[in-house]
Formats: C-alpha cells, structure tokens, sequence
C-alpha cells in the first residue's frame, strides 16, 4: 500500500457567508489547496466531497463543487457521516491514493448551512439522531442530546458549569487568534456563565454556532509527494468507528465508546501507546460541538482517566505549554462548525501545525511531529480519528 501525504491545503474564512455561495466556498477553499500543492487540476484523479447538506440549495454537492473547480471528467463523489463527513472524504480520499488508483486525490468539505433559518437547521440537525424514536416521539435537539451527557457525566464526576465554560474560554481565545474563525473576539468566564441557557446545563456560550466555509486538501502517493515538496505531511493512520443511533442502547452517557475505539485502532496503527498518547502527540484537534464533548474527547483518547477529563480543562492543562495543546484553531466553538468541512478544517490546521505556519500565539510546541485530531458524527454516530506527521 503507498504511504500517503497531504502536499496542499486551503480554507475560507468560516462564519455567515452570504456573501459566497456553496460552489464558490469550495472553489475558494480548493484552488487554495492546489496553489498549496504547486498542481494544477489537470493533476487531479479523484475528489471527495464531505457534505452532510440538507439545509442548502445544492442537492448534489459534489457535482457542482467538480464543475466550479474545473474537475469535470474526474471521479468524485459524496461523502457523509453526519458532523464527520469531512474526515471521512478525507480517508476515502486517502485510501483511493494508497490503494494505487490514483496519484492524487482532492478532499474537500463545504457546507452552506445559513440558506436555511436557524429553526429549520435545528430540526433537521435533531433529525440526525434516531428519527422516529427520539425526535419525532421526544422532540430532542442536539443540544439536548449533549446535554443528556453534561447532568449524567456532572451527577457522576462532580464537574460544574464552570468547568464546562473553562473549554469556551481557552477555544475563544484561540479563536481571537486565528483570522478564518467565526468568532474573533474572546470571552471571559463571566461572559459565559452569563449567557442564557440553550438546553440545561448548556448556555450559549456552551454551544458551537451555524457556520459556513469550505476547507480541502490534496493528497497525494509518497512518489508524487517527494517531488512536490521535502516537508510532506503523512496521514500516518487513521481510525474509525460506528455507534447506535438509538441512545437507550447505549450502555451510559459517560463518554462515546466509537471514539474510543477509533482511537485505539488509530493508535495501533500509528505506534502509539494508548495508555499515555499525550507523550506521542504535540497538539490535538478534537470534535467541540458542545463544551462537554470536548471534555469527554479527553477521556475517549486516554489524555486523562475517567472523570478527570474536567481537571484538565479547570487547570489549563489543554493550553500550549500544558500537557497537550487541544483547539489553538479555535475549536468547532469559536472557529465555527460548517459540518461537513469541520474534519477537513482540522486538517488544515494540523498540516498548518505541523508546518509551523499557525499565527503567532497559536502555535504549538512542535516536538513529536505529531497531530491527532478526532471527528465525531452525531453524539457518537460515526468517529474518525487521525493520525497526521511529519
């Protein structure tokens, strides 16, 4: 199987854009990447869009972004797993390269998701959980879904609000740092704990926003990758897994057991000690659509012990300089979420990382040559974790 890389990214400023549409996202986001790479579209075997969609105007998202980027002829398809689809256009994309079928492959996440109002993207995000079941018998959102794990994991572990909001504070203050995020200006602990409730105990400041933006990257076998560049990022390995859709199967609210299991099979793959990965890894882009998914993330992939997740947040253990750099992007929270661009987005930023390219305030302590980032469809639907290095 080849060994593959990432020899070009690109990204739009993530946020409302009514300024751009949703092919034009992706071609700013896309001819980006190839600038990045030194290739032009002729160079292009395959492209892979993550668009979990719904909420736009283009019913077929990947043939659009094809045609505005002047990739008609080549295969492209449709990806989705939910708010992970960008992850995983990004291991089909891989794959197509390792496997041999081609040379170089493009990934690209887009979505538009402010086409729709805001009443209407709630429902049809709800509707990603178990339809039938949960939200047309109960009515459930997705912040009472994530909300349903913030009482079950507080009642159990003891963690507050406060420490809840220590994740909005870190993440916004990244996100002040960083010129593609949504939001630009950061909070204090005050302000968040201020912030009117959305699905008790998640405030808004609690909450990932609606977000459009587009982010790609070109992939590229090891041979292609050695003449484009002596600094090639390698998608070293990458793990996934599947969960229930239906929460009363569930065995607790505690944590998402795909996760875990994507974690595991990535650190297997990768050579990574599973027990201690926050010695492998120099910064890690983890899946905040709420603030008590990222806590939880920390415990999925082994950075701290069941229940202490919320210490490392309280005692600013996931700032640089602490025990491992989580979000210096801004996270889904302050840079934003455009669903199907979030996992691509985290690429981005982990080949930005890996490179030593972020601003200045936000760039980790590259020492390992090492960025995982974690991906999660749904409230733990789908979960893809990967293994970028240098």
């Amino acid at each position: 199987m080849e060994r593959v890389a990432i020899v070009g990214v690109g990204i739009t400023r993530f946020g409302r854009r009514s300024d751009k549409t949703l092919q034009e996202l992706a071609f700013e986001a896309g001819r980006a990447a190839l600038r990045d790479a030194g290739l032009e579209t002729r160079d292009v075997e395959f492209l892979a869009v993550g668009c979990a969609g719904g909420w736009s105007s283009e019913p077929l998202p990947a043939v659009v972004v094809a045609e505005h980027l002047g990739l008609e002829g080549v295969g492209s398809m449709r990806v989705e797993a939910a708010c992970a689809s960008g992850s995983a256009a990004i291991k089909v994309a891989a794959d197509i390269v390792s496997s041999g079928s081609a040379d170089v492959a493009m990934a690209l996440g887009v979505e538009k998701m402010n086409e729709s109002p805001t009443t209407n993207v709630m429902e049809l995000i709800g509707r990603a959980g178990n339809y039938f079941w949960e939200f047309e018998n109960f009515g459930l959102t997705f912040p009472g879904y994530y909300a349903l794990y913030a009482t079950a994991y507080m009642n159990k572990y003891g963690a507050t609000e406060e420490d809840l909001s220590e994740i909005s504070v870190k993440n916004h203050y990244y996100g002040s740092l960083n010129p593609y995020a949504q939001f630009r200006e950061p909070v204090k602990l005050e302000d968040v704990m201020r912030s009117r409730y959305v699905a008790w105990p998640l405030r808004l400041l609690h909450c990932s926003p609606i977000t459009d933006g587009a982010a790609a990257a070109v992939l590229a076998s090891e041979r292609v990758a050695r003449k484009l560049t002596d600094s090639p990022v390698w998608v070293r390995a990458i793990g996934s897994a599947t969960g229930s859709a239906n929460l009363s199967r569930r065995d607790d609210f505690l944590g998402f057991h795909p996760a875990r299991r994507a974690a595991q099979e990535a650190y297997r793959r990768a050579g990574i000690d599973p027990e201690r990965p926050y010695r492998h890894v120099d910064a890690a882009l983890v899946h905040d659509c709420f603030t008590i998914a990222e806590i939880i993330a920390y415990e999925d992939l082994g950075f701290a012990r069941r229940g202490e997740g919320f210490m490392l947040a309280k005692e600013h253990q996931t700032y640089i300089g602490g025990l491992v750099p989580v979000n210096v992007d801004g996270g889904l929270k302050a840079k934003g979420h455009p669903i199907g661009a979030t996992g691509v987005g985290m690429a981005v930023e982990a080949v930005k990382q890996l490179r030593r390219q972020a601003e200045p305030g936000r760039q980790a302590d590259i020492r390992q040559g090492v960025v995982l980032t974690h991906n999660v469809g749904g409230t733990g639907h789908y979960a893809y974790v990967t293994i970028y290095s240098t």
